[in-house]
């Protein structure tokens, strides 16, 4: 067995580490959905075809989908990779960030609810 070979040997090793890196097949199946993810609410908007309470629940929902769509096809997170690991550090980050997000728009809404408004102040001082 000559050097090149052992080299070329290592190199397929490398490749087959057992990770779902994807395939072309999966990575334009990922794009043309996240595509059309795309296209069909700048269409909504554009056109006004709906009414613009409707057009935003379409966005929100499609991006959320959109998320989805990415982290399967590109991140390639699922529960086969790292044997989960990769998911369950995804999630538990997911949950944090959650909990940081409403806790600070918590602390914010109280914090304005319980703040003098300007015009209290002004007829205060009258």
């Amino acid at each position: 067995m000559s050097a090149h070979d052992d080299h070329h040997h290592h190199h397929d090793d490398h490749h087959d580490d057992g990770h779902d890196h994807g395939s072309y097949r999966s990575y334009l199946t990922g794009f043309i959905i996240s595509a059309v993810l795309t296209i069909i609410p700048f269409a909504l908007v554009m056109t006004g075809a709906v009414s613009p309470a409707a057009t935003m629940g379409v966005i929100v929902s499609f991006a959320i989908i959109q998320i989805v769509v990415q982290i399967i096809y590109f991140l390639h997170l699922h529960p086969k990779s790292e044997g989960g690991w990769n998911l369950l550090a995804f999630l538990f980050t997911l949950i944090i960030l959650v909990i940081v997000i409403s806790g600070s728009l918590w602390v914010m809404h109280h914090l304005d609810s319980n703040m003098m408004q300007t015009h209290d102040m002004e007829a205060l001082q009258q």
